[in-house]
């Protein structure tokens, strides 16, 4: 019999509280119990976080058969419905997964690159010089008209401008940490409750009406897409209509649109957010900026920004954690978890662990380069594992790539104050505290090759189109 992992003895409620900053309760955590511990959140089931990748791999070899991630998500993501990749699990999760990965990969995304550094281009041209602004909200722009057009298709201005005004709307309304804190049975009492969803200043009630404006508005763009069908498509929406399954069954509207939330939940805020750090952590740290910037000047390949990328993700995850709600009891290191618990990697500690990482806090990309790159990547788990590995995550990563290219090639960012952001809870994200407040200036006209040019040259088989990790095989 293995004993139960150590942990908190606080009062469930005063640990949910933490929870407003959850990457220093965790550390607390960590440093008082080890990379294996227990805690208790309001109205959830005891949950196991651990802190190495190692660890993390014991969790994960319980996916589809003693664990289920979509049952635990369900209860925090309600909006996205149960058709989703987040929230469902068994033969549903895994044949919405073989629909929906070939609209995410390869030769579907290949023509994406240089719509994208447009998009990028463009929207930069609009930032303000000289003066201070909050850069996630300019990488939102960005990442919302590229998911308009990418995933959505959208390509009519009245259309475009109503389904821009929805998905703002539902992102600021499900981004708050006082509807993610919320116990699961609770909200569910508030989305199901007249009274409840009179009362406009409940979290509940802002996500449940912005999430039906939304509705509104995809399920008349899905039927206006099935009418128009006929010629091979090229966004996300457009595929997922054609696409069938192993019985030769197509996916209904809610499907459709259930996944369409998920890319924008799980695309739109977290490559916004991600752009955000990167350059966050780039303005305070000038050397790394100053050598990525020669390189994009002179053309070089992806080796340093891809690096770049990563340490960004590293140093500043966007998700602080994805769990496993167990069947059975798991063991994990010299513990035993019992069955109905919760087991969670915990992203945050993992990716400052500093058996992988020496002097986590440092902001190195040279970590991921040569003979280093070995035990870096092996720990290197922002976008999950195992069998739910993120089915975006090689779209996410190009974008994000492709508009860094495009920001350096017109602007050259400064911070307004020199310490570094906060992180802040933003839902299940870490955001800037600031928002990443930076200066703008335009960079001086250079002759070297553009950021479009290059992702027009680079195609679907460059470093480019890579996924930073590649996850194992999914298991059946």
């Amino acid at each position: 019999m293995h004993p139960l992992p150590p942990g908190s003895r606080q009062p469930a409620i005063l640990q949910t509280i933490h929870m407003r900053d959850p990457v220093r309760y965790f550390e607390t955590l960590r440093r008082r119990h080890g990379p294996v511990f227990r805690m208790k959140l309001l109205g959830l089931p005891p949950q196991v976080v651990v802190g190495t990748a190692e660890l993390a791999a014991e969790i994960y070899r319980t996916d589809g058969d003693g664990s289920r991630a979509g049952a635990l998500r369900a209860g925090y993501v309600p909006w996205l419905g149960e058709h989703s990749l987040l929230t469902n699990d068994g033969e549903e999760w895994w044949r919405h997964r073989k629909l929906l990965s070939p609209a995410l990969h390869g030769r579907s995304i290949a023509s994406y690159p240089g719509m994208i550094a447009e998009i990028a281009a463009e929207n930069i041209g609009t930032w303000p010089r000289g003066r201070p602004f909050p850069l996630r909200e300019r990488m939102q722009a960005i990442t919302l008209e590229v998911t308009l057009q990418v995933v959505f298709g959208v390509r009519d201005t009245e259309q475009g401008v109503r389904l821009r005004a929805a998905l703002m709307a539902l992102s600021r309304a499900t981004g708050s940490p006082a509807l993610f804190l919320t116990p699961p049975r609770l909200r569910t009492w508030a989305e199901r409750s007249r009274l409840a969803m009179r009362l406009p200043f409940l979290p509940t009630t802002r996500a449940q009406r912005a999430a039906t404006l939304v509705d509104d508005v995809l399920f008349a763009e899905i039927a206006r897409r099935r009418d128009e069908q006929g010629e091979e498509a090229t966004d996300v929406l457009g595929r997922l209509l054609q696409a069938r399954d192993d019985q030769g069954r197509p996916m209904r509207d809610q499907e459709i649109r259930d996944e369409l939330l998920t890319l924008l939940e799980a695309g739109l805020e977290t490559t916004a957010t991600g752009l955000s750090w990167t350059f966050e952590r780039l303005m305070r740290t000038p050397e790394v900026l100053g050598r990525l910037q020669e390189e994009i000047d002179r053309g070089e390949d992806d080796t340093y920004l891809d690096a770049v990328v990563k340490e960004a993700l590293r140093s500043r995850p966007v998700i602080f954690g994805m769990g496993r709600l167990l069947d059975k009891p798991l063991r994990v290191g010299p513990y035993e978890v019992p069955g109905g618990w919760v087991a969670i990697p915990m992203f945050s500690l993992i990716l400052q662990d500093e058996a992988a990482y020496p002097d986590p806090g440092e902001f190195r990309p040279e970590r991921f380069l040569g003979e280093n790159a070995k035990p870096a990547q092996k720990s290197f788990l922002p976008f999950g594992g195992g069998r739910r590995y993120c089915v975006g995550a090689q779209l996410a990563t190009m974008e994000m790539k492709v508009i860094m290219r495009e920001v350096l090639r017109q602007v050259r960012l400064t911070p307004t104050d020199p310490a570094p952001e906060a992180q802040r809870m933003w839902h299940a994200t870490l955001v800037p505290g600031r928002n990443a407040v930076a200066v703008a200036r335009d960079q001086p006209v250079r002759s070297g090759p553009t950021s479009r040019d290059q992702s027009v040259r680079s195609g679907p088989t460059s470093r480019e189109s890579t996924c930073p990790v590649r996850p194992a095989p999914p298991e059946r």
